[in-house]
């Protein structure tokens, strides 16, 4: 079966055409521009989403030269707009899940906190979807429909209004596991009267498209980071991945079992298919390639290609704390502002590139730190995304955690992930083993440090990380 499956991401869109002999066949990326605010706003046009989304996908398609049997999509997660159902015609910017502007209306519910844990496996920040839809309402846009980006998508592709399973589940007003949206959680939200689309399986077909040709089966819809973690093979219990990208997400696969973190992690639904649930558990980092892409503003690197050749080889004391849009998992601090420390007269560009990649990788090692804490130990990460291309930061991340990483072997995990879901939804009577392919690792980094340095650098870097934000007081 081909597919062409697209990654609609927060920088860009890619689309690959995936052929079951040939491999990728054809390939298309489109960037995107999301717009930093004042007050924490993150926004992108939604026309230009689906601009992206029709361009890298008709490239991709005419590239490959072959017909395409079906039609897949992954999707941001958490970006949300309000759109007219009638017309399909954005009424909002598309709010983008770095968008921090709906954290008052998150602190008014924080009496609820424990309620949503329990209930949604997600901690209640504005980093999710609903929180951001019930700021849109009540700040914004009172007409149409408010939903998750996706949909608004597949109702332009498709005609359809939906959402998968995955994407739902990082809402805040779906139970764990559930089937439907919870009628008490959008309560608390004030959107329990609001028209929302039906949570469908990963493995589902939802219509049809004539946006690439000739009229295509659409299914294999799917958060873009469960896409990843389906593509690396993380089939398994305590199988994890890590994708470098604007931010960095760690996802680690749970089983049948959902997990409601104790170290301030977040559960959701890594996919759905044959009407079963797999769980992950995951953490973030809001500030990846995006810290790299500030390094180049400020001049010190001229772009990401020149981030090895510029660190240097011992950061001098240097520690940076990359927290340019706060600290997600396992903090959740969002007024955290990003620090750098130790810094003299003797101290080069190279220390703080160095500095900054360690940052983040010392952010990746506290959310490996917080799965050991909710469930099975990491012996191994997979990693994937444009930043896995800097050797510097995978011996980092390596070192920090004091485990090797083994480097997915292609730039298009999530694409993948997703074209192997509407493989799925055209032959459901497969698994997603017969589905996922066996892959080698382009490279692999074992640790370099001794434990004791890994433990020195942790501790100090933790305590400087304490210094970045606000302190609770009683």
């Amino acid at each position: 079966m081909t597919v062409l499956a697209i990654d609609q991401g927060t920088s860009g869109t890619k689309a690959i055409v995936v052929d079951p002999v040939d491999g990728v066949v054809g390939l298309a990326e489109v960037a995107v521009h999301p717009r930093y605010l004042d007050g924490g706003g993150v926004e992108q046009d939604p026309a230009e989403l689906l601009d992206s989304v029709l361009t890298a996908g008709r490239a991709a398609t005419e590239q490959a030269g072959r017909p395409i049997d079906a039609v897949s999509l992954a999707n941001q997660g958490e970006t949300v707009l309000a759109w007219d159902p009638d017309t399909g015609r954005p009424l909002t910017a598309a709010i983008v899940w770095q968008d921090r502007r709906a954290e008052p209306l998150c602190a008014a519910l924080g009496e609820h906190r424990e309620l949503f844990a329990a209930r949604t496996g997600l901690v209640l920040d504005s980093y999710f979807s609903a929180p951001k839809m019930a700021w849109l309402r009540r700040n914004v846009e009172t007409g149409g429909v408010v939903t998750t980006s996706d949909t608004w998508l597949l109702h332009q592709l498709t005609g359809a209004f939906v959402t998968d399973a995955t994407t739902a589940s990082r809402s805040l007003a779906v139970e764990l596991g559930a089937q439907d949206w919870s009628t008490e959680l959008l309560g608390l939200f004030g959107l329990d009267g609001e028209r929302l689309p039906a949570i469908v399986g990963n493995d589902e077909m939802i219509g049809t498209t004539t946006a690439f040709g000739a009229e295509t089966p659409v299914g294999g819809i799917v958060v873009d980071q469960q896409a990843a973690l389906l593509a690396e093979g993380c089939l398994d219990p305590g199988m994890a991945k890590c994708t470098f990208g604007t931010g960095a997400f760690l996802l680690a696969n749970t089983g049948d079992t959902p997990v409601h973190s104790t170290a301030g992690l977040t559960s959701s639904v890594a996919w759905r298919t044959g009407g079963k649930d797999t769980f992950c558990v995951d953490g973030q980092v809001y500030t990846a390639a995006s810290a790299v892409k500030w390094l180049s503003s400020l001049g010190v690197i001229s772009g990401a290609a020149e981030m090895d050749s510029v660190a240097a080889d011992d950061a001098g004391g240097v520690l940076c704390v990359p927290a340019l849009a706060g600290l997600a998992a396992p903090w959740w601090k969002s007024q955290a502002t990003a620090t750098i420390s130790g810094m003299s007269l003797s101290t080069g560009r190279g220390h703080i590139v160095l500095a900054v990649l360690q940052g983040i990788a010392a952010q990746v090692a506290e959310l490996a730190s917080a799965i050991d804490t909710d469930a099975t130990g990491l012996t191994r990460l997979r990693a994937d995304g444009g930043l896995t291309q800097s050797k510097v930061l995978m011996q980092a991340v390596a070192d920090i955690l004091q485990v090797p990483v083994d480097v997915y072997p292609s730039a298009h995990a999530t694409a993948l992930g997703a074209a192997a879901l509407a493989t799925l939804s055209l032959q459901p009577g497969r698994s997603v083993r017969d589905v996922v392919s066996q892959w080698t690792p382009s490279a692999s980094y074992e640790p370099s440090w001794q434990p004791a340095r890994a433990d020195e650098f942790r501790s100090a870097w933790r305590a400087l990380a304490a210094t970045t934000y606000p302190q609770e007081t009683s």
